[in-house]
């Protein structure tokens, strides 16, 4: 003898589909957010290793600088040994 197949109601059903589908949704968006998060964590090793070849050109044409980066000027970093 078969089981009499039992079945939630339809207002229930709906509901745990709706749920279903966002929680996929939310899932599949933490993916993308992680995809982005790891492209920028590269960009900005990239960048990074930019700035530190900037630096090492600007020191080795003007000593250890501090530069004003809003008109570019520069003054010299004393060294501890100059005090």
């Amino acid at each position: 003898m078969a089981k009499a197949k039992k079945q939630i109601t339809e207002e229930q059903l709906k509901t745990v589909k709706d749920q279903q589908g966002k929680l996929n949704g939310l899932l599949r968006s933490l993916g993308v957010l992680d995809l982005q998060k790891e492209n920028i964590r590269v960009e900005v090793k990239k960048v990074s290793e930019e700035i530190d070849s900037t630096k090492k050109e600007l020191e080795d044409e003007y000593g250890q600088v501090n530069i004003d980066l809003q008109d570019g000027s520069y003054t010299d970093i004393e060294k501890e040994d100059d005090k």
